[in-house]
């Protein structure tokens, strides 16, 4: 079984769920593809969005045309790869979106440097809404990031994770997500973050 990610570089617990589907996948010698989703694109429209997320927003929009560009340039590796080592720099580590993170990432990448040109393109915001829209659609309704499927089976907004669970954990929220995602009646869980 494939499984397809949706996501939107920004987002923390996005980036706990792609390190958990990430290593569970490899572990069961299964394949990710990688898909952008924006919450930019997400909230262009609504005017409840409070200042610092649009700024947010802003900057995740700069990374993610240089991950659209990474996908034409290397398609789902280099965007596993770049986007790896930008979560890392900024999830893990704490780091900035800015342009010397974007830089160390590609070139951690083994990516071409001149990708880091696309943050300033607005040519690359339309394969950013057409994948944004693709994932959208697998859900069936507006949701945020991520947004998962599994095979050709209709996505789900989630798991979000506060926490990236390993070992048999892991393993059985694979199993359990997946399961779900075949059942056409199944549409929603939610309990409170911790």
């Amino acid at each position: 079984m494939s499984a397809t990610m949706w996501f939107d570089p920004s987002c923390p617990f996005t980036w706990r769920t792609s390190r958990w589907l990430r290593a569970e996948a490899a572990a069961r010698d299964e394949k990710v593809s990688w898909r952008l989703m924006s919450l930019a694109v997400l909230n262009e429209d609504r005017d409840d969005v409070p200042g610092r997320y649009r700024e947010a927003h802003r900057r995740a929009a700069r990374v993610l045309r240089v991950l659209a560009a990474s996908a034409a340039d290397g398609g789902d590796e280099a965007v596993d790869a770049l986007y790896t080592e930008l979560g890392t720099r900024v999830h893990d580590n704490g780091g900035d979106w800015d342009d010397r993170t974007v830089q160390q990432a590609l070139t951690a990448a083994g990516l071409p440097a001149g990708l880091a040109a696309a943050a300033d393109d607005g040519a690359w915001d339309e394969a950013v809404r057409a994948s944004h829209d693709e994932g959208q659609a697998r859900v069936g309704q507006e949701s945020g990031t991520p947004v998962v499927a599994f095979g050709d089976a209709r996505g789900f907004f989630g798991p979000i994770l506060t926490a990236v669970p390993t070992g048999e954990e892991a393993s059985r929220l694979y199993d359990g997500v997946a399961a779900l995602s075949t059942v056409t009646a199944f549409s929603e869980l939610k309990r409170a973050r911790d």
